[in-house]
């Protein structure tokens, strides 16, 4: 997926949408446009449940498509926002991502799709591919060695509760589903459910 230039995004979206934007610089530069800029207009319903839309596709880096097909996933089950939000965090590239052996979900994608990565013993191409309770997550043997995946054992990322996550083998098991919490997440899903339901 094309994304386009990330600061003009998180400029319209939020800081919280890529990691490069989460810096105190980019906070500082987005404190003085505010104190100095003009005074925004109140945004409509439609505009801010658009927002809302954008920032789950781009912080996930999926398409309309994709997320159109969660969208009916979710609204199918008796919890909506759960369900979503433990479909988009079970991706096979934000575990990836949430394991630490990525420091972005767009290098998690890349992973995946050049052929790191195995789920239960076999090398999975699909970034998308929705893991499951028990899946073991591995980098390849033969992938160990690189450059990027040196570094992770080296990082001091904490994975979320859900992941059980030995970085010295560079493996992870997902041993629950992630649990919605709305205070911890960046996105309103229930404006996203608004949205597509105009």
């Amino acid at each position: 997926m094309k994304i386009g230039p990330k600061y003009k995004i998180c400029k319209r979206l939020g800081g919280g949408i890529f990691e490069k934007c989460q810096t105190q610089k980019f906070q500082l530069a987005e404190a003085r446009a505010r104190k100095g800029g003009p005074r925004r207009r109140g945004m409509s319903d439609y505009g801010k449940q658009l927002i809302e839309k954008q920032k789950v596709r781009f912080s996930y880096g999926i398409t309309e498509k994709q997320l159109r097909k969660y969208i009916t996933l979710a609204t199918a089950s008796a919890d909506t926002v759960p369900t979503m939000h433990a479909a988009l965090e079970m991706r096979l590239d934000n575990v990836i991502y949430r394991a630490g052996f990525a420091a972005t979900r767009r290098m998690a994608r890349q992973l995946v799709a050049h052929g790191h990565i195995t789920v239960n013993g076999s090398k999975l191409k699909s970034p998308s591919y929705g893991t499951k309770i028990d899946d073991q997550v591995e980098v390849r043997t033969g992938s160990k060695s690189k450059t990027v995946f040196a570094n992770a054992t080296l990082s001091n990322a904490t994975a979320p509760n859900w992941l059980t996550v030995d970085m010295k083998k560079l493996t992870a098991k997902v041993k629950s589903v992630p649990t919605y919490e709305s205070g911890a997440t960046l996105f309103d899903y229930q404006a996203v459910f608004e949205f597509y339901s105009r």
